[in-house]
């Protein structure tokens, strides 16, 4: 098949996140199973290198200021998505409210190509300003008019519901990450927290609980990896040598970055499916996160980390204590989680559900 993907920003330090983590692990995955890929997205300097998946960046335009990725556009990626359409035979947009994949979603459609969508928990029931105008005008269309709507979680699905109503063939398919090599044993006892600086993401929490573990411990370091997405400047006057903010990592460098930690913890609030945790997991780092997180009936169930209360840090702290101490735990909790990476969140097991949407989306695709 030839398959397009959609997402709305790739850049060096990885500042959008999950969603294009996601699209170019599936990208990978479905070139070596033999279709021929292409991904599109805003972005400046040269595209990634990712096997023989062909990246193909637009500039990024600005059209609403101070709207975070909302406001972005890529107008290049319309003109040639406009001409370059019959040459695919799908096309899965990494569909959020912003002015990259929803109008990329509606000229695949009107070019006639299979268009499936993909949230990633973006599209809920929001109050910002601009979703209800993007809703009634493009959104709902979107979600309605695609051959398939992926969801991760149940919550997703609800919130897709509640958007756009029932009438949308709705599809659950997980995030999957690739075999990744182990982490060595711990050559020192580090406490690791990669993702963007947002609000939402609580590194302030991480940071407390930071504050604590270092001055409990002489031989513990913590580490905040990862861009300002808001929360930057409070976070850098509290750090110092032993608490650490190292700024942005590149996307292609944060597994290696990662095998240099002895725990992961993502104190996140709402956080929909953290590509960061199955990438730690993959790794073979046991994983600390919160009860609203996506994953965490899955870490329960597997056994790989620590699920804590949302917004408190006495539970953060007691879960962090209890990995440091214990190192067998987190080597067990590590083999767990980097065996559930390789299974049943793997990139292959994701690829193959692909397919299958992808030619029900376009019968006319040979099997």
């Amino acid at each position: 098949m030839r398959i397009l993907h959609v997402v709305t920003l790739i850049s060096e330090d990885g500042a959008y996140g999950g969603p294009t983590r996601v699209a170019l692990n599936q990208a990978g995955a479905l070139a070596d199973l033999g279709h021929e890929v292409t991904v599109v997205a805003a972005g400046l300097g040269p595209p990634p290198k990712s096997g023989s998946v062909q990246i193909e960046l637009f500039t990024p335009r600005r059209l609403i200021p101070r709207s975070g990725f909302a406001g972005l556009s890529a107008p290049g990626m319309l003109r040639w998505l406009a001409g370059a359409a019959e040459r695919f035979d799908v096309a899965h947009v990494h569909l959020a409210r912003d002015l990259v994949t929803l109008p990329a979603a509606r000229l695949c459609r009107l070019r006639g190509l299979a268009t499936v969508v993909q949230t990633h928990g973006m599209i809920d029931a929001s109050g910002k300003l601009l979703a209800k105008p993007l809703d009634a005008l493009v959104t709902r269309s979107a979600l309605r008019r695609a051959a398939a709507v992926f969801y991760l979680t149940d919550r997703e699905r609800s919130d897709l519901i509640d958007v756009a109503g029932p009438r949308m063939k709705l599809v659950n398919v997980i995030n999957g990450v690739p075999t990744l090599p182990e982490k060595a044993s711990d050559r020192g006892l580090e406490v690791l927290f990669l993702a963007r600086l947002h609000p939402r993401k609580r590194a302030d929490l991480f940071v407390d609980m930071a504050e604590v573990i270092v001055h409990e411990h002489d031989s513990v370091t913590c580490a905040l990896v990862g861009p300002d997405a808001g929360a930057g400047d409070a976070i850098a006057k509290r750090t110092g040598p032993r608490i650490r903010w190292e700024g942005p990592c590149a996307p292609d460098q944060t597994a290696e970055r990662m095998r240099a930690a002895a725990i992961y913890v993502l104190p996140s609030a709402d956080e929909p499916y953290p590509m960061s945790v199955l990438e730690a997991m993959a790794v073979g780092l046991p994983v600390v996160v919160t009860d609203t997180c996506g994953l965490a009936g899955d870490i329960t169930r597997i056994g790989c980390g620590i699920v804590v209360h949302a917004g408190e840090l006495q539970p953060l702290l007691d879960a962090v204590r209890l990995l440091l101490g214990d190192e067998d735990l987190r080597a067990a909790m590590g083999r767990r989680g980097r065996a559930a990476a390789r299974t049943a969140f793997g990139t292959v097991t994701v690829a193959h559900a692909l397919e299958e949407s992808y030619r029900e989306a376009a019968p006319h695709v040979a099997r």
